[in-house]
């Protein structure tokens, strides 16, 4: 017995407004039954003496201190800049405001 059928992706399908041909939902109801046979079948094999985890390899941050480097001037920042104005980077208006 299928846990995925035809008619649950064509429910599916319906509320989520994306047209399907016969076809396709066939082909996703088998994809989707491949999918849950799998996690059944790692359900099965998980035991209670190993811990879930989200990543099957420990990962560690790599971190580093922080530190101020040199800084642009005001200057030096607006010098490549198409339009300035008091010291600031100056773009067009996008919604009408000044």
């Amino acid at each position: 017995m299928s846990a995925i059928t035809r008619e649950q992706v064509a429910h599916l399908a319906e509320l989520a407004r994306i047209d399907m041909t016969d076809e396709e939902l066939d082909a996703m109801s088998r994809e989707l039954e491949v999918i849950v046979e799998s996690v059944q079948s790692v359900s099965e094999i998980a035991q209670e003496d190993v811990a879930p985890t989200a990543h099957p390899i420990a990962l560690t941050n790599v971190l580093r201190e922080d530190v101020v480097g040199p800084t642009l001037t005001q200057e030096e920042a607006l010098s490549g800049a198409p339009d300035a104005e008091d010291g600031q980077f100056k773009v067009p208006a996008i919604l009408g405001e000044e």
